[in-house]
């Protein structure tokens, strides 16, 4: 995402287990199947047989379910298993005499007896994360940044538009437009993922991405601006697409050597003065390399074996998880340009403070890794917790817990990070409490919002983003001060998020 002090997030993150790669749909956590019921011998008939009473068929049922009904901790957990096996209210008044699924469940739950087996082992544990393939995503989330560095003279610093050097508005324009249409376009491919269907995955990548690729470079061309400006927008919108289609395929190594020449020519920069060709040809190299191997991985998945039967994904999950993205880019956006907008809407004001934005962007973006492995902790830690809590009310607990210190600790991370960055950024002051504030309600807001999106909630997680970012959007606009519209509309966000996420969360069969 591009903000001021270079840095963006190139991709989306992860939302469920080991995405991407060759079998991981089989490792996810599946409900398992209603086992059959098994055929009772047929008595023959005979003259002198005497009339049994035939047995209640609830206990063969709490028989066979036993396993099922010993680790649940609430009576409907039970229900949502009968009914994702197709058992209606009409089948259990029919089959097992009890007047809805509910009842049957209740009985069923009273007649097993609790066992609770404890923590399952880390080697069954769905939601295991390698923590140093997360720290490569955060790498990968961050190292993009050093492009600005080397196209930082390719923008008109000497005149201004929309209150920036002229072309910058046309790149933050189409970054903004680039986050939201790569952010449905991985929604998209990673369900055809989830069907283990690699070639359709492959196929919606392959037009997906050049097609948002081309829509960012006209916006950014309608804006206006030099033309080398325009070109560099353009090669971030492509380099946007691939990295999307990278990350999606989990080939994050990949995408790291695409970038190696980004980062020693920014190494380069930073000792000597590089002519504009030169810089120009670096950012060409990464530019290719990116676009190469996303073709080639592409080409790959389009080369596996079709499957047919396959449903198209739900478009209205698509189109949630685009203006997910459009609202925290947004949000990100404002955190990043706030005091420019500001300066630009009201010139004659005196100056906002702004120093340190860069710091807290670099901030942000270098935690995003540590965000992705806290969203896989959090789920295995709740996992757990349901199978080792004994009532419902011990789980709820437990899982407000186990939100707010991921939460916490993630949060002191991003305060850490910042008064690094702050400390090594040059002729930044040192912070303070309201932009700290701002930056920690932030981070709260889009973990808290990936958390949501990821377990399902894709339509009110979005539309809380898009309510924040329209609110600081509007308010910044009128001239008010940018971090003031941070802390009240980042901060409703983050305390709405928390208590949705309490409420869901809280529920055993959303961890089912």
């Amino acid at each position: 995402m591009g903000t001021r002090g270079g840095k963006r997030m190139s991709g989306p993150l992860r939302l469920v287990p080991d995405e991407g790669t060759p079998g991981w749909a089989e490792e996810t956590m599946q409900l398992r199947s209603l086992p059959r019921q098994r055929k009772r011998p047929r008595l023959e008939s005979t003259a002198t047989a005497s009339p049994e009473l035939s047995p209640d068929p609830i206990d063969e049922l709490a028989e066979r379910l036993a396993d099922i009904c010993a680790d649940a901790v609430h009576p409907y957990e039970i229900a949502a298993f009968l009914e994702s096996d197709g058992l209606t209210d009409e089948q259990a008044a029919l089959n097992y005499g009890r007047p809805d699924a509910f009842t049957l469940a209740e009985e069923l739950f009273a007649k097993v007896d609790r066992r609770y087996p404890g923590t399952p082992a880390a080697a069954v544990d769905p939601w295991r994360a390698d923590p140093w393939r997360c720290a490569l995503r955060g790498l990968v989330f961050a190292l993009p940044g050093l492009g600005y560095l080397l196209g930082a003279d390719l923008f008109a610093v000497h005149r201004m538009r929309f209150g920036m050097p002229s072309g910058m508005a046309a790149m933050a324009g189409a970054t903004l437009l680039s986050w939201a249409w790569n952010q449905a376009l991985a929604h998209r491919a990673y369900s055809w993922l989830s069907r283990v269907d690699r070639r359709s995955a492959g196929r919606a990548l392959a037009v997906g991405a050049p097609s948002g690729a081309l829509l960012a470079a006209g916006f950014g061309y309608l804006l206006g601006g030099p033309r080398s400006a325009l070109w560099f927008t353009g090669g971030q919108s492509a380099y946007l697409g691939a990295a999307t289609v990278l990350l999606v395929l989990g080939q994050e190594r990949l995408l790291l050597a695409a970038l190696a020449p980004s980062v020693v020519g920014a190494g380069l920069v930073l000792a000597l003065p590089l002519p504009t060709v030169v810089r120009a040809a670096i950012l060409l190299a990464t530019l290719a390399g990116a676009l190469g191997l996303a073709v080639w991985q592409v080409v790959r998945c389009l080369r596996t074996t079709a499957v047919t039967g396959g449903s198209e994904p739900p478009r209205h999950e698509i189109a949630a998880a685009g203006l997910f993205g459009l609202g925290v880019g947004t949000l990100t956006l404002v955190a990043g340009l706030g005091a420019t907008v500001h300066h630009a809407v009201r010139p004659s004001d005196p100056p906002v403070a702004g120093g340190g934005t860069g710091a807290a962007m670099v901030a942000l973006t270098l935690s995003l890794g540590l965000a992705e492995w806290l969203l896989y902790r959090y789920r295995s830690l709740a996992t757990a917790a349901l199978r080792t809590s004994h009532s419902p009310g011990g789980f709820r607990r437990r899982t407000v817990l186990l939100l707010a210190g991921c939460l916490l600790g993630y949060l002191a991370v991003v305060g850490a990070l910042d008064l690094a960055a702050t400390r090594l950024w040059p002729h930044t002051p040192l912070v303070d409490p309201p932009r700290l504030g701002a930056l920690l309600l932030l981070a709260a807001t889009l973990w808290m919002a990936l958390l949501l999106q990821a377990l399902g909630l894709s339509w009110r997680t979005a539309g809380l983003c898009l309510a924040a970012a329209a609110f600081e959007s509007a308010v910044l606009f009128t001239g008010a001060d940018p971090l003031q519209v941070q802390l009240y509309g980042c901060g409703a966000a983050a305390v709405l998020l928390f208590l949705l996420a309490t409420v869901v969360l809280g529920r055993t069969t959303t961890h089912r």
